[in-house]
């Protein structure tokens, strides 16, 4: 079998029955579709909050290789260290070991195409959840089981557009469309919306903690399919890329009615509190409301099942 990832034509001579993590990102897929008991190791964080009972315990009998990271936080782990294990897939690219030093060894790998350095969606969706969960399906022989998977985010999805008012006519039946219609229908989602009342803006950040740099998340992330799913417009929609750095006079005037800070692992409390390090953010709507929320970076980011998580959790924060 051969699938097509980041640009590369990824060639499976058999059934993946090795499996090496370096990212966190594949486990609610791999869990989903019974192949998690695969993984001989993983490296990096996989932070408990994810997940449920079942899947912590799966992750508790994975071999940890390390959790070394570099200052900027990318994981540090050698090829040698990787092969030891025997895997036929590796789940995850990092810059210590890019897919081309696995690819002569005849080691394929697989990264969430949102990760992807190329051959990346240009308007991420939640169609992009959906297929890459029937992409696990195909290479692991689960394809049955794959589109229940799937079946079930959609309506989990389907529910809170119901819930908030951001369902679209014609969405029920979503799964023959693709994630380029989900984007064009987004720019409408504001009018489609019940009600005569505009929706509250919402800008999804990322902020240093401690202070330092904040990224916002504009149209080409995920973000912006779950703020509208959600009820919510991206303050940051405007900006045609997927995480930009923004500066407080820049938050300022645009003034979001909602905050959605992102943090990778570390106390939510910490990051909290570096939102109020920002020059001017005591003034913003959503501190003034307290109308701030603080949730894991896999709960919008990448394209996975954890962004359906993500998408309900805002919901029940946010709701109508």
């Amino acid at each position: 079998m051969t699938v097509e990832n980041c640009g590369n034509d990824v060639e499976f001579p058999a059934e993946p029955g090795r499996l090496v993590l370096l990212k966190s990102a594949p486990v609610p897929a791999l869990h989903a579709l019974g192949v998690l008991d695969r993984a001989v190791a993983r490296a990096g964080a996989y932070p408990e909050e994810y997940y449920d009972d079942a899947t912590r315990a799966e992750l508790a009998a994975i071999p940890q290789l390390t959790g070394s990271t570099d200052t900027g936080g990318h994981l540090q782990i050698s090829k040698d260290a990787v092969l030891a294990q025997e895997p036929d897939l590796v789940l995850g690219e990092v810059e210590s070991l890019p897919r081309s030093s696995l690819a002569g060894l005849g080691v394929p790998l697989l990264e969430e195409p949102a990760l992807c350095t190329s051959g990346r969606p240009e308007h991420p969706g939640f169609e992009d959840v959906y297929a890459q969960v029937e992409a696990y399906g195909r290479v692991f022989d689960r394809e049955d089981r794959a589109r229940e998977v799937v079946d079930g985010l959609r309506e989990r999805v389907e529910a809170v557009r119901r819930e908030t008012g951001a369902h679209r006519s014609g969405d029920a039946g979503a799964g023959d469309g693709d994630a380029s219609g989900e984007a064009e229908d987004r720019s409408d989602a504001a009018s489609d919306r019940s009600g005569d009342a505009a929706p509250r803006t919402a800008a999804v950040l990322y902020p240093t903690v401690g202070g330092g740099p904040v990224y916002a998340y504009g149209s080409q992330s995920m973000a912006e399919p779950q703020l509208e799913a959600a009820g919510l417009e991206n303050a940051f929609a405007d900006v045609g890329d997927r995480v930009v750095e923004v500066t407080p006079e820049e938050l300022a005037g645009r003034d979001p009615d909602v905050l959605i800070l992102l943090h990778s692992d570390g106390d939510p409390a910490a990051v909290r509190a570096s939102l109020d390090l920002i020059p001017g953010a005591g003034s913003l709507t959503a501190v003034r409301r307290g109308d701030v929320m603080v949730q894991l970076l896999n709960y919008t980011e990448p394209a996975t099942p954890l962004a359906v998580d993500g998408l309900e959790r805002i919901a029940a924060r946010f709701g109508p």
